[in-house]
């Protein structure tokens, strides 16, 4: 068991996130684009054709953590393990997610983000609109950069959707390319082909995700009315 040392207040991993919602869509994207922007991290996306890879957007609240309640946006490309040149529909079971952006709202858990894990956590505004859409906006250094806008989906049973998920997350910060491994479980999810509305503002977040052709139409968009999650100690791996 390890300790890290946050703003004076000890964190013991693994990082347990007790209860959480989240709202996530996945959107096919140029292959070439994705790989671009991503360079820097030395991650090689993950083509599930020979043109295409996948993006994920994704709004977490976190209620009930160790690192306390906040809001949290991501942009996540999902990549090949390290060393795998694996291509096509079977090589995204093996892929996991690299994160590009991750605006949070909460001081703690972006220095803890970024000190633990190395992920690209900076400070950031959400405005949160429930209803029968559920919406969102991110503005980071006083500028719109993303929003999101959801359309309910259908209920899957929970015995699909109940199985703890082991996926592994990458991060790059400093030089230092990170994986992190974590564990989820989700409850009371949605599912719909598309329907979500993306929204880009003029921060060069929504300049990249531009790039990447957004706004565009999501290959499936969810929901999760409680997550369970936990996170390790993040290993370097270049």
């Amino acid at each position: 068991m390890t300790e890290h040392t946050i703003a004076g207040s000890v964190v013991t991993m693994p990082v347990q996130i007790r209860s959480a919602t989240q709202h996530m869509a996945m959107f096919s994207v140029n292959a070439d684009a994705a790989q671009r922007m991503i360079d820097y991290s030395g991650m090689q996306v993950c083509r599930f054709r020979p043109q295409r890879a996948v993006v994920v957007l994704m709004l977490m609240h976190y209620v009930d953590g160790d690192l306390g309640e906040y809001l949290e946006y991501g942009t996540n490309v999902m990549v090949n393990p390290p060393g795998s040149d694996a291509s096509g529909l079977k090589a995204l079971q093996s892929a996991g997610a690299f994160i590009h952006h991750l605006p949070v709202d909460g001081a703690f858990t972006c220095e803890a983000g970024r000190t633990i894990w190395g992920y690209p956590k900076v400070l950031a505004d959400f405005t949160i609109r429930e209803g029968h859409r559920f919406s969102f906006d991110v503005t980071v250094d006083g500028q719109f950069a993303v929003g999101m806008d959801f359309s309910p989906g259908l209920p899957v049973p929970s015995a699909l959707t109940s199985k703890p998920q082991v996926h592994p997350t990458y991060s790059h910060m400093d030089g230092v390319t990170r994986e992190t491994a974590g564990e989820m479980k989700l409850s009371g999810v949605r599912y719909r082909p598309g329907g979500v509305r993306v929204r880009l503002g003029k921060h060069p977040y929504a300049e990249e995700l531009a790039s990447l052709g957004f706004p565009k139409r999501a290959m499936i968009s969810s929901s999760a009315e409680n997550v369970e999650m936990t996170f390790a100690d993040a290993k370097e791996i270049r």
